[in-house]
C-alpha cells in the first residue's frame, strides 16, 4: 500500500476518535490484515480522595459577607475589605462666590455653586444584586475604617490575595457604623422595586446604607480644599485621606450577600445659578406673598467607590474544622466544597497506560466524575447547590494557575460543566494530551538522569528519589478537581474564555470514587487507541 494513502487514512481515524465519546472497537476493514490498523477502547482504574484547602487565591471584584450554617459542612463566615478609588485630580465643587457687579451693586458673574462650605450628610452604601440563603433572616453588619497596618500589608499581595487574610489586624476598633438588614428589604414598595427607565432597565439596586458622622465628610472636604495632591490619584488618596473599609457580619446566621460595589456618598447643598453663574431667587413666594431667598437644592453624589483599580480582599473562615476533617477522612467517595473547603484529588494511571500501550497510538482519553444526588433535607431549606463548573489540572499547577491568571489550555488544564439534567456528571471528553505530556515528561527526566549517571545508573534508586514526597515527580500522576467561575467574551460570535477564578459561592458535591482499599470504588478512565495489526 502506498504510504501517502495510509497516512491519509490514519489522519482520518485519529480525527474521528479525537471527537468521538463512544466506547467499543472500530476495525479498518478496507485494509489488508497484513498492514491494517485497528482501534480499541480499554479502561484503567483511577483512585480519588478529598483534601482540605484552608485558603485560595481570590482576586475578585465581588465582596462576600455573611454567616451560614450547613448540616453537611458546618458553620462558616465571610467578610471583606475594600479600598475606594479616587479619580485623577479629583476636586469637590467650590463654594458660591460673586466676582463681578453692575453699577447698582447686583452680581453679574460668579463662580462655584455650593451653598456653604460643609457637607450636609455622609453615607456608606453597600450594593448587592444577589445572595445565598434566607432572604428574610434579620442580620447586622459593621463597617470599620482600615488602619495604618493596612498601608504596609497592601504592599505584599501574599498578605491579602488569599482567603485566610488576617483582616482583623487591618482595621480600627471603633466602627464607622452598624446596620441591621434583611437580604430582601420588605420595606421597599413594589413601585420602587419594579421601577424601570425608558429602556426597561431596573432603577432599583438593593443596598445597605450606613449613615456616617457628618464630621467624617467635612474632614474629607477640608483636605480636598487644602491638599489637592492627596486627591491626585487613588494611591495618594488611600495613603493620606481614606485607607478603605472593612465590612463584617456581627449578628445572626442565615445568608451570604454577593456585594457588587461599595460607595462613599456625600450630600451637599447647592445654589441654582444662571448661565453666568449668578444664583437665582425663588420664583414661588412664601405664605405671606413675599419673594423667597436664593433657591438651593440638595444633591447626593457617589464621591468614591470600590472598583477593579483598587484592592478588594475576601476572608473566609470555616469554623467547624472537625466536621470538615471528618468529611475529608471518608474514603468511599470524595467531596468538592467551596469556598476554600475541600477539593478532590485523582491519581491517574499513567504508568499502566504507558506500559500497556507502549507501541500503540493514543487517540482519546475520557474521564468522568459522577456526583451523588443531594439529599433533600426539609429541615434545611437553603442547602448548597452543586458547583456548576469545575477545573481539572495537574496538582503541581494548582497554585500558579490562579496567581498567573491562566486559562484552560486543553493540554494540562480543562474545564467541564455539570450535566444536572441527564447524567449528574462532569465529563472531560478528551484529556489525551495531558496523559501524553505527563508520560513524556517522566521519560525525558529519566533519560536525562540516566545520561548524567552513566555507568552508575540505578533505575530503582532514581524512581524512589524522583517520586518521594517533595521530589520532582511527587505529584506527577496527580490531578485536582476545583470548583471555578468561568467568564466568557460575550461580544464574540464564538465566545471564548477570558478568565477562570475560584468559585467563592457556597457549593458542594459528593463524588463517586474513593479508594477501594478503604471501601471506595475505582473510577474508570476510558482510553481509545489504534495499533497496527501484526
Amino acid at each position: 500500500m502506498k504510504v501517502r494513502y495510509l497516512g491519509t487514512l490514519l489522519l482520518a481515524v485519529l480525527t474521528f476518535f479525537g471527537c468521538d465519546d463512544n466506547t467499543g472497537t472500530l476495525g479498518l476493514g478496507m485494509l489488508p490484515d497484513s498492514d491494517g490498523m485497528s482501534a480499541h477502547t480499554t479502561t484503567f482504574n483511577v483512585t480519588t480522595r478529598s483534601f482540605a484547602v484552608d485558603s485560595v487565591f481570590a482576586k475578585t471584584s465581588t465582596g462576600y459577607i455573611g454567616k451560614f450554617s450547613d448540616p453537611e459542612f458546618g458553620y462558616y463566615e465571610t467578610s471583606f475589605l475594600t479600598e475606594l478609588n479616587c479619580t485623577e485630580n479629583f476636586s469637590l465643587p467650590e463654594v458660591y462666590k460673586e466676582t463681578e457687579w453692575d453699577s447698582e451693586g447686583n452680581p453679574t458673574k460668579a463662580t462655584g455653586i455650593m451653598a456653604g462650605d460643609s457637607v450636609v450628610s455622609v453615607q456608606l452604601a453597600v450594593y448587592y444584586s444577589s445572595w445565598f440563603g434566607d432572604s428574610l433572616t434579620a442580620c447586622r453588619m459593621s463597617a470599620y475604617e482600615l488602619n495604618d497596618k493596612w498601608l504596609q500589608a497592601r504592599k505584599d499581595p501574599e498578605k491579602y490575595r488569599y482567603t485566610h487574610i488576617e483582616a482583623e489586624e487591618y482595621h480600627e476598633q471603633q466602627p464607622l457604623g452598624r446596620k441591621a438588614y434583611t437580604a430582601y428589604d420588605t420595606s421597599v414598595p413594589d413601585s420602587v422595586r419594579n421601577a424601570t427607565d425608558s429602556n426597561g432597565n431596573s432603577l432599583y439596586y438593593p443596598n445597605i446604607t450606613f449613615p456616617l458622622d457628618k464630621e467624617f465628610g467635612n474632614k474629607i472636604l477640608k483636605m480636598n480644599r487644602e491638599h489637592k495632591d492627596y486627591f491626585a490619584n487613588s494611591e495618594e488618596f488611600i495613603n493620606h485621606v481614606f485607607k478603605g473599609v472593612y465590612l463584617k457580619p456581627d449578628y445572626n446566621t442565615g445568608n451570604i450577600l454577593y456585594v457588587d460595589r461599595v460607595d462613599l456618598q456625600m450630600q451637599f447643598k447647592f445654589h441654582y445659578v444662571d448661565s453666568l453663574g449668578v444664583k437665582l431667587t425663588k420664583k414661588i413666594t412664601d405664605k405671606d406673598g413675599e419673594a423667597g431667598t436664593d433657591s438651593v437644592y440638595l444633591a447626593t453624589a457617589t464621591v468614591f467607590a470600590s472598583t477593579k483599580e483598587v484592592i478588594q480582599a475576601n476572608k473566609f473562615d470555616n469554623s467547624d474544622k472537625e466536621l470538615l476533617e471528618a468529611k475529608i477522612k471518608e474514603t468511599g467517595w470524595s467531596y468538592l466544597k467551596s469556598p476554600a473547603g475541600i477539593f478532590t484529588e485523582a491519581t491517574l494511571p499513567y504508568k499502566d497506560i504507558s506500559e500497556k500501550l507502549a507501541t500503540d497510538t493514543l487517540n482519546s482519553v475520557k474521564l468522568t466524575f459522577t456526583n451523588y444526588a443531594q439529599e433533600n433535607n426539609n429541615k434545611y431549606e437553603f442547602s448548597m447547590s452543586t458547583p456548576e463548573t469545575v477545573l481539572l489540572l495537574r496538582k503541581k499547577d494548582m497554585d500558579t494557575f490562579f496567581v498567573n491568571n491562566e486559562l484552560a489550555n486543553n493540554v494540562t488544564s480543562f474545564v467541564a460543566t455539570h450535566n444536572s439534567v441527564e447524567t449528574n456528571q462532569y465529563t472531560f471528553k478528551n484529556i489525551a494530551r495531558l496523559v501524553s505530556t505527563c508520560i513524556n515528561e517522566k521519560k525525558a527526566a529519566k533519560q536525562k538522569a540516566k545520561e548524567a549517571a552513566g555507568v552508575s545508573w540505578d533505575e530503582a534508586a532514581w524512581e524512589a528519589e524522583w517520586s518521594r514526597e517533595g521530589g520532582e515527580g511527587a505529584d506527577w500522576d496527580k490531578v485536582v478537581l476545583i470548583p471555578v467561575v468561568v467568564t466568557y467574551d460575550t461580544n464574540s460570535t464564538n465566545p471564548s474564555i477570558i478568565s477562570i477564578q475560584h468559585d467563592l459561592k457556597p457549593t458542594y458535591a459528593k463524588l463517586k470514587g474513593g479508594d477501594p482499599a478503604y471501601g471506595g470504588n475505582n473510577l474508570q478512565i476510558e482510553v481509545t487507541y489504534t495499533s497496527f495489526n501484526k
